[in-house]
């Protein structure tokens, strides 16, 4: 969770996904995506691709790397989960509901039954 301690900003020296030979690209960290979900607006849904373009915008760069934000996103997940099955309340925890969701290709890589991530979506919809 911890690994690496901060984000990085690196200059591209050659293309990589959709990102142009010499952009800025921001490297994030788990604590950063954690920070992000946890101030987004409750009951609402956060688009991955929106989350990369923001925290680009916040971090002097460009774009956001998208291989390392899902690896990142994972761990997150997957700590959020230890946190909760450690008894941790719910509204103490990286909402990562918002922005976890079955069609995106990270679902199907969880280790765990994603169940309690579908029904904190849901409670946090009915208290909207």
């Amino acid at each position: 969770m911890d690994k690496p301690a901060l984000p990085e900003v690196k200059i591209l020296e050659k293309g990589f996904a959709d990102l142009k030979e010499g952009c800025k690209m921001l490297i994030p960290t788990p604590r950063l995506i954690e920070d992000y979900l946890k101030h987004t607006t409750p009951g609402n849904r956060v688009d991955l691709k929106q989350m990369r373009r923001d925290l680009a915008a916040e971090n002097g760069a460009e774009y956001t790397c998208p291989l390392t934000t899902g690896i990142f996103l994972r761990i997150l997940t997957e700590f959020t989960n230890e946190q909760k099955e450690a008894g941790k309340p719910l509204q103490s925890l990286a909402p990562v509901w918002r922005v976890i969701h079955p069609e995106l290709p990270i679902w199907k890589k969880l280790a765990f039954d994603k169940k309690w991530l579908e029904d904190a979506w849901k409670s946090e919809l009915e208290h909207r």
